[in-house]
């Protein structure tokens, strides 16, 4: 049986390791970066409670956690921006790297089920004051 010290560190580093892997995935869309910030809060939430509010009140990534747990949504930027990079970048490698017509059809695959979860997910709109 896994000690509640034990349980506590594995819970910290795979908080640790979504939360690196979502900052990543700023960068490279084919990394889902909210469910990984959410994985994050999940296991810091459960471990550390210092690091679940680091989180949750960090500016840049705080306010997308909120917003989606509240269901108010994703922004419209974030949106067009994460859909708009998903492509290039898979459009990019589906004609100038990959050779096997199987992994284009998969990559597509992902693609095109990645840009369907964006866009289902509710738009967040500003109150205008």
């Amino acid at each position: 049986m896994i000690s509640m010290l034990m349980k506590r560190l594995l819970l910290i580093l795979i908080g640790l390791l979504s939360l690196g892997l979502a900052i990543i995935g700023i960068f490279l869309p084919l990394i889902p970066t909210t469910p990984l910030l959410l994985l994050a809060a999940t296991c810091f939430i459960r471990s550390s409670e210092r690091l679940y509010e680091w989180l949750i009140t960090n500016n840049y990534l705080g306010p997308y956690i909120k917003n989606y747990r509240e269901g108010k949504g994703i922004p419209l930027s974030a949106k067009v921006i994460g859909v708009t990079l998903l492509w290039a970048s898979m459009l990019f490698t589906i004609f100038f790297v990959v050779p096997l017509i199987a992994v284009k059809l998969l990559l597509a695959g992902i693609a095109s089920y990645f840009t369907w979860f964006i866009l289902k997910q509710k738009t967040l709109v500003k109150a205008h004051y």
